[in-house]
């Protein structure tokens, strides 16, 4: 008998912890496999400090059905990166703690630097000749993981980000007579999936909004300047949407332009003020009203957007995971093959983590219209089956009822 570990790593999404969910319900079903499920305390750096939990006490108190809704990362996250020499003695650091708590399976549930997490233990486990199964869940709003149709969070994301900018542009017509525009800045560092999912808003061909702008594209500030000009001489009110990542023909970000930016634990540069930056051009070349509205934080942690279809797929991928790990997988992700679009058929599977971690997947160049400043009908018929259904929150006193680790 042999327990399992899980933790959660780099941004939340609004079903990471269906993805936990899925991980701790399908063991505790496994209990000729599995002795006792914990949970790390800010994934594998709290671990490193001793920091876990048991999770089996949370099937009995209603907090595990809870989960299922509650945003955020249960267990808490981390930025960490382990050494990529693995002769660090972190490594036989961290084996010695799985084999104190007697770990035979290894989950982490995150995205790209996660996976590269996956990556390092299962080929230091190898050398060892350790017989602890390691196993990647996948999670993240940008939808940027490769070897997967999609990425558990993106859909809840993409609604949330629809729904707001519909919103947002029934806002913004109130004064017809006034030319208006608003720039909506949405998260994505390389990959536009997000900032590409605001099309999903339009009510009809030509509905606002008007423009969009992934950082897939080299982003030119004059041909931006003149496609605005332009699209308000028939819109009144107009809103365009752009990718925090948009960069300039050199590569340097936009959001450069008006200010400094730092950097994270691995290296990347902390982006935002692509908005703010376009909204102060606008104002001075154009002279109209301009408003900058950054979605921020709010894309990945709302649950009153959640797609049942995101859910579901999160659920299932965490329990896929324990089922192939006790089946002898190890240094895979579970990732999502979609069979077909309509009706919209999915299925789980397993890549390697190697050929995965440290790559991008960007929006396909052939879905970005040719100007630079929309998405196609490719993009369209992609998205819309991962954004259906809607899931009914736990309420009390009128307020969403959340699981909070005590």
């Amino acid at each position: 008998m042999k327990n399992i570990i899980v933790g959660q790593s780099g941004g939340p999404t609004a079903v990471i912890n269906g993805s936990l969910y899925g991980v701790v319900s399908e063991s505790l079903k496994k209990s000729e496999s599995i002795s006792s499920v914990y949970g790390m305390i800010n994934g594998i750096e709290g671990f490193l400090h001793g920091e876990m939990i048991e999770m089996n006490p949370l099937a009995s108190t209603g907090e595990l059905e809870l989960l299922k809704t509650t945003p955020g990362a249960y267990l808490g996250s981390c930025r960490f990166k382990l050494p990529e020499d693995l002769s660090d003695p972190i490594y036989p650091t961290l084996f010695e703690k799985f084999n104190e708590n007697n770990i035979g399976y290894f989950f982490y549930i995150g995205g790209n630097d996660s996976m590269d997490t996956v990556s390092k233990l299962s080929r230091y486990a190898k050398s060892i000749e350790s017989d602890i199964r390691v196993i990647g869940i996948p999670k993240t709003i940008d939808n940027d993981l490769v070897a997967t149709d999609h990425t558990p969070g993106f859909a809840s994301a993409a609604k949330y980000v629809a729904t707001t900018v519909r919103e947002i542009s029934i806002d913004a017509s109130v004064y017809d007579n006034k030319k208006s525009v608003t720039i909506v800045e949405i998260m994505g560092r390389h990959a536009g999936w997000l900032t590409a999912a605001s099309a999903l808003a339009r009510k009809f061909e030509q509905d606002n909004p008007v423009l969009i702008y992934l950082p897939e594209v080299a982003f030119n500030q004059e041909t931006f300047i003149e496609k605005v000009k332009n699209a308000l001489e028939t819109t009144s009110n107009i809103i365009v949407c752009v990718s925090e990542g948009i960069h300039d023909e050199n590569g340097t970000f936009i959001c450069e332009y008006g200010s400094d930016v730092g950097v994270d634990t691995f290296g990347h540069k902390m982006l935002t003020g692509s908005g703010k930056y376009l909204e102060n051009l606008v104002k001075e070349r154009l002279g109209v009203k301009v408003r900058s509205v950054e979605l921020n934080v709010s894309q990945r942690c709302s649950s009153s957007c959640l797609s049942k279809t995101d859910l579901d797929e999160a659920i299932a991928g965490g329990a896929f995971g324990v089922n192939v790990a006790l089946a002898g997988e190890t240094g895979k992700m579970v990732a999502f093959k979609r069979i077909s679009s309509a009706p919209y058929v999915m299925e789980c599977t397993t890549e390697d983590v190697n050929a995965i971690c440290n790559k991008e997947k960007g929006v396909p160049i052939n879905w970005i219209t040719k100007d630079g400043a929309d998405v196609s009908n490719d993009f369209i018929e992609y998205a819309e089956p991962l954004i259906l259904g809607e899931v009914e929150i736990p309420m009390k006193k009128g307020l969403p009822e959340f699981a909070f680790r005590k």
